[in-house]
């Protein structure tokens, strides 16, 4: 990796970005027009953390200003996730290989097809082990929606799906098809959904103190990743 070109940290979620602000306590935070950014040093290298926003046309669009305003190398999306019960555990760091978005319907073409397009393989070939945390990987879905409890057989059955989130494949399709830039997808389960309901749904205090411990985990290993990228 150039260790002269930035790496851009993109955090999507409100939650998460104050997270990250908060562990990050003296940054000067600047403006651009999707929100709020700061550059700090993590070691030696040089880090641009981005509040690229919610939901699939934000984390697209951040995602493409931030390569072409800062040319990285590697973009990394630290962020949470709900998992689908009996398919992951609540804490767990989800490293996604595939990412695709679900809430496409398709009624003039064909749809597999349509979600296809949107679906990215991501290579992790090129991180060094050991790995800095205990990571599980599987095909991570992405939609414009919480996690609908009906909808949960269907993701399983159709997808093999094992969380979701609202950014994740923007992200991948953004970085890593189009750009052809590393792509690292980090995002703790913050909350568990079943065919009953999940848990963090009867107000925003849960998935606001889980973001904030995945958070501050995943600021901890930030220095060991850029690492095992070979910064």
């Amino acid at each position: 990796m150039d260790s002269q070109r930035p790496v851009v940290v993109l955090v999507s979620a409100d939650a998460e970005w104050f997270a990250v602000k908060e562990y990050y306590p003296d940054s000067a935070v600047y403006l651009n027009p999707f929100g709020e950014f700061f550059l700090r040093m993590v070691e030696k290298q040089s880090v641009v953390f981005m509040h690229g926003g919610w939901g699939k046309i934000s984390a697209a669009a951040s995602a493409g200003y931030a390569i072409t305003q800062w040319d990285p190398e590697l973009v990394i999306n630290l962020g949470t996730c709900g998992g689908l019960q009996g398919q992951i555990e609540r804490h767990v760091i989800f490293m996604p290989d595939r990412t695709l978005t679900y809430d496409i319907f398709e009624q003039m073409g064909n749809q597999q097809q349509s979600i296809e397009f949107y679906t990215t393989t991501l290579d992790h070939s090129w991180l060094k082990k050991p790995l800095p945390l205990s990571v599980e990987s599987g095909l991570l879905v992405s939609g414009d929606r919480d996690i609908v409890p009906a909808d949960i057989p269907s993701l399983i059955q159709n997808f093999h799906a094992r969380a979701a989130d609202w950014e994740s494949a923007s992200i991948a399709w953004v970085t890593a098809r189009k750009f052809g830039r590393y792509c690292l997808i980090l995002r703790g389960v913050s909350d568990l959904v079943s065919e009953q309901g999940g848990e963090a749904y009867n107000g925003m205090s849960f998935f606001e103190n889980s973001s904030r411990q995945i958070m501050r985990r995943l600021c901890d290993s930030l220095p060991a990743w850029l690492a095992c990228a070979g910064y």
